[in-house]
């Protein structure tokens, strides 16, 4: 693939199925987690549920990096300065080995604040950090791998970490049971198990994404000395890293805005919204793999000053992305109470989860909009901006909003819901109105250029 020069159609279906597909078997990884924390208990369930806004702050960072590492060596390859590149990846890792240690000593000693201010009982807490701690002392693992997946997908391969992450799918089918029951030698772990199984997945991903980055182009200028710390460029990672660091945070601060108003109403209603977020995913698989395309394309071309090109890969992705949410919105509409079904016996938890549901279907169309734009502000190295959108869209206003409604209006369960719905399409029609002013700025491009195809 060519990304300065190919048609932006062709580019962003081969950028995109696989990146979809790889995201695709990373939402089934998480449902395998929830359907196997199911079969210990609807406390094991309660349990993933409220862990996840948490393991989001070593995801975030991790996504963080990677969307760094990404528009550096994308702009860099654009430019045609692969020497740079190359640096680019090996400080990148360097980077991501340091900030986990940051990250584990941050949740070993944050989590249990964390969960009681989600509401968690003592004896949910013991049962959530079994799981996340063990998690914590392995984000090592998660960190470099999605630096080296930045790597890859910043020259548009996005078939390795789809490779891994269907590989480590499968794994998780036979892992989970193993680790969590016990087998022969094996004790079981109960819902530590779950935990154990992620890390043992991800680091045979580490492996093979070493050898497809070894196997790679920019390998040509890529030795041992420059993964030795080099100020400057860590900076540089640092700067453009930080803010989709904040960004990510920032929709985990979201997220447990939500929890924490989703707990007022009990631990079934908490999991069946923690289970509905997670199938909520697979309606975002293209939207996320759209993502990670127009940052590749975008940024190539930023770096070769193709800035029609620019505006073109935004515009068609748009389309794409809204279209699809349209029709994955009315499938899961119809669908959602057999669904959470699948997960669950429980009455309560499965009208909450698919409540939950219909309403994202409702907000899917508008979904692509916050995605799509944040990889083109990344692309164009001002990914503070995607840190403002999202301070706005999941922190500032809904908490203002949700606040209003639950403790002064004594809004019901299905309220929260709706809030966030009329949020999301509030903020992604600003959106849409200020990126025409955006572009012409940036890109010194007139307005009878942004409209012209």
């Amino acid at each position: 693939m060519n990304l300065t020069k190919d048609s932006i159609w062709i580019l962003l279906r081969k950028v995109t199925i696989p990146a979809s597909t790889g995201s695709l078997f990373m939402t089934f990884y998480n449902l395998v987690d929830t359907y196997f924390a199911g079969k210990i208990s609807a406390e094991a369930l309660a349990a993933i549920a409220k862990s996840w806004p948490i393991t989001f702050i070593a995801l975030a960072i991790s996504i963080g990096i990677q969307a760094g590492t990404q528009a550096l060596i994308s702009n860099s390859v654009g430019a045609k300065e692969n020497k740079l590149a190359s640096l680019y990846v090996a400080q990148s890792i360097t980077f991501a080995v340091i900030t986990s240690v940051i990250v584990t000593l941050f949740g070993l000693n944050f989590s249990e604040f964390l969960l009681k201010i989600m509401g968690s009982s003592e004896e949910s807490i013991i049962l959530t950090r079994e799981y996340l701690d063990i998690i914590f002392y392995g984000s090592i693992i998660i960190l470099v791998q999605l630096s080296l997946n930045g790597t890859l997908s910043a020259q548009g391969d996005t078939k390795s970490y789809r490779n891994i992450l269907i590989i480590s799918f499968f794994l998780n089918i036979f892992l989970n049971p193993l680790f969590i029951f016990g087998y022969g030698i094996i004790p079981a772990f109960g819902i530590a198990g779950l935990a154990i199984s992620t890390l043992i997945a991800q680091s045979i991903g580490v492996f093979y994404l070493i050898y497809k980055v070894y196997c790679c182009k920019l390998k040509k200028f890529l030795f041992f000395e420059c993964f030795i710390p080099k100020l400057n460029l860590l900076l540089n990672i640092f700067r453009q890293s930080v803010p989709i660091m904040f960004t990510m945070l920032m929709i985990m601060f979201g997220i447990f805005n939500i929890f924490y108003f989703v707990g007022q109403f009990g631990e079934l209603a908490t999991a069946g919204y923690g289970t509905a977020v997670r199938i909520e995913q697979v309606l975002l698989l293209p939207v996320i793999g759209l993502n990670t395309a127009v940052l590749s394309i975008a940024g190539q071309n930023y770096g070769a000053k193709s800035f029609n090109r620019i505006k073109e890969v935004y515009i068609k992705a748009l389309i794409f992305g809204s279209s699809f949410m349209i029709i994955a919105g009315i499938i899961i509409y119809f669908s959602s109470s057999l669904v959470i079904s699948l997960f669950t016996s429980d009455p309560v938890v499965i009208n909450s989860g698919a409540l939950y549901l219909k309403v994202a279907a409702l907000i899917g169309p508008i979904y692509p909009v916050f995605f799509i734009t944040s990889a083109l502000f990344q692309a164009l190295k001002l990914a503070v901006y995607s840190l403002y959108m999202t301070i706005m869209r999941l922190t500032l206003m809904p908490f203002m909003f949700l606040w209003y409604v639950i403790n002064i209006r004594g809004g019901d369960y299905q309220d929260i819901f709706y809030t966030i719905m009329a949020t999301n399409w509030f903020m992604g029609l600003l959106v849409l109105a200020f990126i025409p002013f955006f572009l012409k700025n940036r890109l010194n491009m007139s307005f009878k250029k942004l409209f012209i195809f």
